[in-house]
């Protein structure tokens, strides 16, 4: 057994037999137990086992047996899903810099000059394999299929295509080019685009299935009208996702809108690529969460839903506060044909306190149990 493995107690079988049932449950229709809970557990899974967020990303064993330790203790998923931070930008020519309490970050930007953006391509098979995104990835999937075989669930990670299509210049500078070189805006995405559905390939290659995790992080409301979104986010995702199946990833697809999609959900919703297992997470509706009553109206009949509950509540409010907003989230969305999760806005922030995340199944047991309403 490797010492990371040897750090922890064995999964309790049944909690983990029960978890299977009701993770299950939305996509089968067979209301198993409870509404499922999603907090999208990553870094602070090291937090609560007396890790730090550094060694959640640079040891991707270590992370992931955490956020195994961290489902079975909150009583969530029976998966365990360990992300890289950068997923492919450093193949592409970026350089990552590990800090002690908050997720790597580009050194700086690989693109200084509008000349530089040509010079950019999409890394080979053999320069994928050799990156650190499949290494971490590798690494990561390998040990949970081995120690922790039974919550093995391979994925292929481009959580934010757009968002990282314009790390390569910075934020600030692709938001400029959106407006006044539109083209070479669009070629950063693209590049990231197709080296992360190249990866995707090569993970499902290794595997034999790969679920899809994307989403529109950068592309929202606060930053883009809904017809700049669709250009930027909707249709990569689209490509993306598409590119994927090709690649023999999938067919389960999360879609995660993190931020603000007030009005633009529209659009993304129509350039969406779905397949039967599909999980759609929208954040915000301007300020407010948003409304899990507006995401079944609008994607129950493509995909699962995933509610919200405030990512600045779960790390700066009251358990009571929590429940009260899940209860609200479970209300107007428990009766979702496709199925019902219950989630927060983005990643559980790592230091929010444990209590407000129990406080998240309190509500799912209270108010989305099945045959109890």
């Amino acid at each position: 057994m490797s010492d990371v493995a040897g750090e922890f107690k064995p999964i309790d079988e049944a909690w983990l037999k029960g978890a299977r049932k009701r993770f299950a449950s939305p996509f089968m229709g067979t209301n198993y137990d409870h509404i499922p809970v999603d907090p999208m557990m990553l870094s602070h899974a090291a937090i609560s086992n007396g890790h730090t967020i550094r060694e959640f990303y640079e040891n991707p064993e270590l992370g992931a047996h955490c956020v195994a330790a961290a489902m079975e203790s909150y009583d969530l998923l029976p998966i365990t899903h360990w992300y890289y931070s950068l997923p492919w930008l450093t193949e592409i020519g970026m350089e990552a810099q590990y800090m002690d309490w908050m997720p790597p970050v580009p050194k700086a930007p690989l693109i200084f000059d509008p000349s530089q953006v040509e010079e950019l391509r999409v890394p080979s098979k053999e320069e994928l394999l050799k990156g650190a995104t499949l290494d971490q990835l590798f690494r990561s999937n390998d040990y949970v299929k081995k120690y922790l075989p039974q919550m093995f669930s391979p994925i292929a990670i481009a959580t934010d295509i757009t968002g990282s299509g314009a790390q390569l210049v910075g934020v600030d500078n692709f938001i400029m080019w959106t407006l006044l070189e539109p083209e070479l805006a669009h070629a950063l995405v693209r590049v990231y685009m197709e080296t992360a559905a190249a990866g995707a390939g090569l993970i499902a290659d290794r595997y034999g299935d790969a679920a899809i995790t994307t989403g529109s992080v950068l592309g929202n409301n606060d930053i883009f009208s809904d017809d700049t979104v669709r250009e930027f986010s909707g249709k990569y995702l689209n490509e993306f996702v598409l590119k994927c199946f090709e690649n023999g990833a999938g067919p389960q697809v999360f879609y995660h809108l993190c931020g603000n999609h007030e009005t633009d959900y529209k659009v993304l919703k129509e350039e969406m690529a779905w397949s039967p297992m599909t999980i759609v997470h929208v954040g915000y509706q301007g300020r407010e969460v948003f409304p899990s009553d507006l995401l079944i109206k609008e994607f129950g009949g493509y995909a699962t839903c995933m509610g919200t509950v405030d990512t600045k509540l779960m790390l700066h409010g009251t358990p009571e506060q929590v429940y009260e907003q899940a209860k609200m989230q479970l209300i107007k969305g428990r009766d979702c044909s496709s199925g019902y999760i219950l989630g927060t806005a983005c990643e559980v922030p790592p230091f929010t306190p444990p209590e407000n995340i129990h406080a998240l199944n309190k509500a799912a047991k209270d108010f989305g149990t099945y045959g109890t309403w």
